[in-house]
């Protein structure tokens, strides 16, 4: 195991992951799986009038850093938009593939993304980390297009 990827804190994170479970009658719900190792995220969500996240459950089935990922995710989903979930996306991406600096808005929200410096050079980790955030993302923009609708 690499010390500088599964450090203590990244351990912890992956030990409590904040909203594990189902919403069976959720507004929304997006899976997202990594081609490269297998790791599935699945999140169901409800929106408020306004867009925001009231409700979120989660079902991880990832690696140490994907849960890790997960639970940071559930610290701070709830009172999240779309447009909030994909840009946290993004910006993870971002700082993942290109070391681009976490923009300030992101970071109030996941203040503990900076955890994954570390697998900047560990390609085949990034599609586990970005699962949750992609999936959160993608529930959002569907119940918000119902919403709409």
């Amino acid at each position: 195991m690499d010390a500088s990827l599964y450090n203590a804190r990244i351990l912890r994170l992956a030990a409590s992951i904040p909203h594990l479970g189902v919403l069976e009658d959720a507004a929304a719900r997006a899976q997202k799986v990594s081609p490269v190792c297998g790791s599935r995220v699945t999140v169901m969500l409800d929106l408020d009038a306004a867009g925001r996240v009231v409700r979120f459950a989660q079902e991880v089935r990832a690696c140490a850093l994907g849960q890790a990922a997960a639970a940071i995710l559930g610290e701070g989903v709830i009172g999240a938009d779309a447009t909030t979930l994909r840009e946290a996306h993004a910006a993870l991406e971002a700082f993942l593939k290109r070391a681009e600096p976490l923009p300030e808005a992101v970071l109030a929200r996941f203040p503990e993304l900076p955890l994954f410096e570390p697998a900047r050079p560990h390609l085949a980790r990034h599609g586990s980390i970005l699962l949750g955030f992609d999936a959160a993302a993608s529930a959002a923009e569907a119940a918000t297009a119902r919403q709409a609708a």
